[in-house]
C-alpha cells in the first residue's frame, strides 16, 4: 500500500504537501490540522491512513515523519469551532497548517471533497489518507497531535474519559455531560452539548 501511496503523489509538481485534518466529530477538544512534505527518499514503509494503525504505530510514524519532514500543525479551539461551524473551522485549521510550513509547495493536496483558501495550485482527493503518502503522513501527525491534547486535558476533567474516547460522544463522556455539565472545552453548537447547557 505505501508503495502506490507514494506513486500518487508524484503525479504532481513539487514539493508536494499533503494536508489532513482530524476533530470534525468529536464533541470537546480542537480540530488540529497537519501540512506535511516529505523529504525526497522518504521511506513510505508504515505510512498509511492513521485510522488503520494502531496508537504506538501512530506515535512512531509521526516521531519519523516530523524528525526528517516540513510540518505545519494548526489548531481550532472549541469557541473557534462554535463560531465558524465545523465545516469552517477545518477549513480554516488546514489553511493555517500550511502557512505554518517552512517550506514552499509546489501543490498541496488536500484530503476531502473541499479546499481551504490557499496561496498555492491545490488539488482535492476524496479518501486522500488512504490515496496520498503525504496526506496519510498529515493525517498520522494530526492524530497524534490532538490525542495528546485530549489525554493531557484529561487529567484536568478526569470525568469525561477523554483518554479513552478523545473527546467523541462515548457513552461514558455522554453520561459525564449529563451528570457534571460541559467544560471549557466543549463544542457549545454540537446538540448534546447545548441540550446539557439548558439543563443545567
Amino acid at each position: 500500500m505505501s508503495g502506490t501511496l507514494a506513486g500518487f503523489d508524484r503525479g504532481f509538481p513539487g514539493p508536494v504537501a499533503g494536508v489532513d485534518e482530524v476533530g470534525r466529530g468529536p464533541l470537546a477538544g480542537p480540530v488540529v490540522a497537519a501540512a506535511v512534505i516529505l523529504p525526497a527518499g522518504f521511506d513510505p514503509a508504515g505510512i498509511d491512513d492513521s485510522k488503520k494503525l494502531s496508537p504506538a504505530v501512530r506515535e512512531r510514524a509521526a516521531a519519523r515523519i516530523t524528525a526528517t519532514a516540513a510540518v505545519g500543525l494548526a489548531i481550532v479551539e472549541a469557541d473557534e469551532i462554535d463560531r465558524l461551524n465545523i465545516h469552517g473551522a477545518t477549513l480554516v485549521a488546514m489553511a493555517r497548517a500550511v502557512a505554518a510550513l517552512t517550506v514552499r509547495p509546489g501543490h498541496v493536496l488536500v484530503d476531502g471533497k473541499f479546499l481551504p483558501a490557499l496561496d498555492y495550485p491545490a488539488t482535492a482527493v476524496i479518501g486522500g489518507d488512504a490515496r496520498s503518502l503525504s496526506i496519510a503522513a498529515a493525517s498520522i501527525v494530526a492524530k497524534v497531535a490532538r490525542d495528546r491534547i485530549m489525554v493531557a486535558a484529561a487529567q484536568a476533567h478526569p470525568h469525561y474519559d477523554w483518554a479513552s474516547n478523545k473527546g467523541y460522544p462515548a457513552p461514558r463522556h455522554l453520561a459525564a455531560l449529563v451528570e457534571h455539565g460541559p467544560t471549557p472545552l466543549h463544542r457549545r453548537s454540537f446538540a448534546p452539548v447545548a441540550r446539557a447547557y439548558l439543563a443545567r
